[in-house]
């Protein structure tokens, strides 16, 4: 492995992150029944795992950048960059609804090269090496078989969007195309069900770059693609992507054009 010490951290820490976002998981009944001091609340363990997460990133690789939801840029080598959501899916751990995700991906040279989504709760933990392939739980992941629109499953999240009508014009344009479209809440698993091959594309609009990184290799890994929606490569920077098989990706991109 091109990556084996960084490989390693990326692996324990995504799970270490993940156990002590488990010690307060379904803990307070307040989260659910407060709504105006929830997002405050979860903010606390937002913060928690991402003070943890960095820290080590700093203790192994000091030298590296950093890009986190919670610390923002952190500058340092600029061939090196880390980034990370701590807790992708803060609604979902607010509700006591498993599906949340802590979300690492390292970036050497402007390449993604290591990737890990961890969902504690489920115990489902996603790796991926640049050439390397896609995992979940050790066992060899790839995207699924599925060529035509009418027979697919799609996930969607509307990300950073705030233009709830553009949402809505976006879901009204595809949905009648699918078999059904679901939302899990965590644009992480959104993306490593891709890769797994439980969905044939993830759309998602004005995301965050911490929120996808990891999944971008996923996919990428599990025989997937990704772009934004005019065929462009991903960046790390907000913008709508398309994550996909690969054989519904241009009939998918065909019609998010016109959303």
């Amino acid at each position: 492995m091109l990556y084996h010490s960084a490989s390693h951290l990326i692996e324990r820490l995504s799970k270490e992150a993940g156990e002590a976002l488990m010690r307060h998981f379904r803990k307070e009944a307040h989260l659910v029944s407060l709504r105006s001091s929830a997002k405050e609340a979860i903010t606390t363990y937002d913060r928690m795992a991402d003070s943890l997460i960095v820290g080590r990133i700093k203790e192994a690789y000091p030298e590296h950048s950093l890009l986190t939801e919670e610390s923002g840029f952190l500058a340092g080598d600029p061939d090196w960059l880390w980034i990370v959501d701590s807790l992708d899916g803060t609604g979902n751990f607010a509700n006591w609804n498993p599906l949340f995700s802590v979300c690492i991906a390292l970036m050497h040279l402007n390449e993604l090269v290591l990737a890990a989504v961890y969902a504690p709760a489920i115990d489902e933990l996603y790796l991926a090496e640049k050439g390397n392939g896609a995992y979940l739980n050790n066992a060899r992941i790839s995207v699924s078989e599925v060529s035509r629109l009418g027979e697919s499953y799609l996930l969607y999240c509307e990300g950073g969007e705030r233009d709830r009508a553009r949402t809505g014009r976006t879901l009204n344009r595809v949905y009648p195309q699918a078999i059904d479209i679901r939302k899990l809440g965590s644009a992480g698993l959104e993306t490593a069900w891709v890769a797994a091959g439980r969905a044939e594309a993830y759309f998602t609009t004005s995301i965050d770059p911490w929120d996808v990184a990891a999944g971008v290799l996923l996919v990428s890994e599990g025989g997937g693609k990704v772009s934004d929606f005019r065929g462009s490569e991903w960046r790390a920077e907000r913008s709508d992507l398309l994550f996909s098989n690969g054989r519904v990706h241009s009939v998918m991109m065909e019609i998010l054009q016109e959303s």
